[in-house]
């Protein structure tokens, strides 16, 4: 992919520990798919892996995501730290990171476990109470049909305002 510059250098994030911290502070992400010249743009909750520079996500086996991430799995996406509206200056107060990567649909059971452990320690207070009420058995991700999806961040750049 073609590299732009920023015209605005003053937003420019260039140091990736900040960058990556606005993803490690997120809660979701929104993501852009593409397939025959269709876009599709969808927002999910996620788990950030910091060892692996990796989101997992998880979804249902079925459905136009899905379609879309089967015939083409590299996607851009978003991730938007709002820091709210500053009133009568016409600006907002934001950082962003932007990221570049490929979806992969996980395909064995001991990274699905981890991909939803990432996940659970990510976006919840008490990860044991939402895991003994979902997640009693190896058999939950079968019966309910779940997926779990991993993007590995290829490139991220990141931008703020205010």
């Amino acid at each position: 992919m073609k590299t732009y510059h920023m015209n605005k250098k003053e937003r420019q994030i260039t140091d990736q520990a900040a960058m990556f911290a606005i993803v490690t502070r997120g809660k979701y992400a929104i993501i852009s798919l593409c397939r025959d010249n269709e876009p599709y743009l969808v927002t999910l909750n996620y788990g950030f892996d910091a060892e692996k520079k990796a989101l997992y996500f998880h979804t249902a086996q079925e459905g136009l995501k899905m379609d879309f991430i089967k015939q083409n799995p590299r996607v851009c996406g978003t991730i938007i730290e709002d820091r709210g509206y500053l009133m009568n200056q016409c600006s907002h107060s934001y950082r962003s990171a932007v990221f570049f990567g490929t979806l992969h649909v996980v395909p064995d059971m001991a990274e699905m476990k981890h991909g939803m452990e990432i996940m659970l320690h990510h976006l919840e207070e008490n990860p044991d109470k939402v895991r003994e009420k979902f997640l009693q058995d190896d058999q939950v991700y079968q019966k309910r049909h779940l997926v779990i999806l991993r993007l590995d961040i290829e490139e991220i750049t990141g931008k703020q305002g205010k």
